[in-house]
């Protein structure tokens, strides 16, 4: 399905739509985390925000409950180069745009987040809206400039947690991997791996 972004300042991208269907509006900022991404998901400080990653492939590792960072998604929207709805990982549970169509949000992804975030990062943060419906530049250019933004929300109480609570988990630790077999161990430890990426 087509997606749109568009900024406050007129800067348009266009792109394919991932996640929940619709509109959402917020003020557009980048994150560079190479890995995380569900965590950034349900950090409350993103709150009013649609988050863009700098990170082009978003979505390899899926979702599980053990990385969830608060009790739900704060954001408004999430911007990716490239999504992988195939997930790859024993942890996995749901892929990513499942996880972000359950929870009610918006993303968009196939577009140039290089540009976006070189846009954002020389002319500062921008309200923006993602569409899935809508695709008329100057209706949505309208509705973003006539948001309020968040200069003046008291966005704690929207993200704070409603009761008091005790932390009874313990850390989560990787199960031990099994031993090398003796034809796969060089001498005088376990064989070393270098992974190129070109």
């Amino acid at each position: 399905m087509k997606a749109i972004l568009v900024l406050e300042d007129g800067t348009t991208f266009e792109g394919s739509s991932f996640g929940n269907g619709g509109e959402a509006i917020g003020e557009v900022v980048f994150n560079t985390s190479l890995s995380g991404y569900q965590e950034i998901l349900t950090d409350p400080s993103y709150k009013g925000q649609i988050v863009v990653m700098t990170y082009p492939e978003i979505g390899n590792y899926g979702v599980n409950p053990q990385d969830v960072e608060s009790r739900g998604l704060f954001l408004e929207g999430f911007v990716v180069r490239n999504y992988n709805p195939v997930p790859s990982n024993f942890r996995s549970r749901q892929p990513l745009h499942s996880y972000l169509k359950k929870n009610k949000i918006p993303g968009i992804e196939g577009i140039d987040t290089r540009a976006l975030t070189r846009h954002l990062r020389d002319h500062g943060s921008k309200m923006g809206i993602i569409s899935t419906r809508d695709f008329d530049k100057k209706r949505l250019l309208k509705k973003v400039r006539g948001t309020p933004g968040l200069v003046g929300r008291d966005l704690v109480k929207e993200v704070t947690s409603k009761k008091a609570y005790v932390w009874k988990e313990r850390t989560w630790r990787l199960p031990p991997s099994p031993r090398p077999s003796p034809r796969n161990r060089r001498e005088g430890g376990p064989l070393k791996v270098i992974a190129y990426d070109f």
